[in-house]
């Protein structure tokens, strides 16, 4: 442990003088957010923003009001799953977000750019300040439950989003290489010093189903999700096959035309909350 430099922000640490409230961002005055999910992974790729959609979707289809706070800043991809393409809007009373098709609020960095394929080149403070924007000057309506789209790692804006907004729990989403080595170990222990829950775990890219006999073949091994939530004393764990029609459905826009059931168990376990 490095010496203290009593400056709690840019600090991970989780000693005797932290208050875990105390850098808590208050949401715009006319936002209304119940429960917030944060869905993180160790490195990118591994499908984590496909996990936030199906997770957002998952909840809208049970009937609650779901939002996404598109908190990967750098590599926005939220936006084009959902077949958002408009420019964000404000009022003097905050910005508004998107609404998909089904009633989805998002938000995300893409609906601010002048053009979508425009690069974010910027520097860590200024990337995690917007994600704080996004918490504290959209107006998110009467919301149950909003899933965080985090970028992948364990740097400036996990910490932004751990500390700024009050997370209720993280999902951990890893591809079967992932759960070898010691990768999805750091998200998870970032979590703890941070007391925040891991929910649960999904294996993204876990297996093909054969589809015309619906075998599962494990293409990279037998799965190990379950040892992992084991050694992490994590409850709740969830598989993805790898599925071309999520891939051309996330491309045209249209993912909240997808009807898979493979994240009902951590859907019913949220919901418990």
């Amino acid at each position: 442990m490095s010496e203290c430099t009593h400056d709690c922000s840019s600090c991970g640490e989780n000693c005797g003088d932290r208050d875990p409230k105390s850098f808590l961002k208050p949401a715009n005055q006319y936002s209304t957010i119940k429960k917030v999910i944060a869905v993180v992974s160790g490195k990118g790729g591994v499908g984590k923003s496909m996990v936030t959609a199906l997770m957002a979707q998952a909840m809208s289809r049970k009937g609650y009001k779901t939002a996404i706070l598109d908190a990967d800043v750098t590599g926005p991809s939220i936006p084009q799953m959902f077949g958002i393409h408009e420019k964000a809007k404000g009022t003097e009373e905050g910005i508004l977000p998107a609404i998909t098709k089904d009633g989805i609020e998002l938000m995300s960095v893409n609906l601010l750019l002048q053009n979508e394929d425009d690069p974010v080149v910027w520097r860590g403070p200024v990337i995690a300040g917007t994600v704080e924007q996004f918490w504290t000057e959209v107006i998110w309506n009467d919301v149950d439950y909003m899933f965080v789209d985090m970028p992948p790692g364990t740097g400036d804006v996990p910490l932004t989003v751990f500390q700024s907004l009050p997370v209720d729990g993280i999902l951990v989403v890893a591809s079967p290489q992932e759960l070898v080595g010691m990768i999805v170990g750091k998200a998870v222990k970032m979590a703890g010093m941070m007391n925040i829950p891991v929910l649960g775990v999904v294996e993204n890219m876990a297996y093909f189903e054969c589809p015309n006999c619906k075998e599962k073949h494990y293409i990279f091994g037998n799965s190990r999700v379950e040892e992992i939530a084991k050694k992490f004393e994590i409850k709740k764990t969830a598989q993805i096959p790898m599925d071309p029609n999520l891939s051309a459905l996330s491309d045209k826009g249209a993912i909240e035309e997808n009807s898979a059931e493979w994240l009902a168990d951590l859907a019913q376990m949220i919901e418990s909350l």
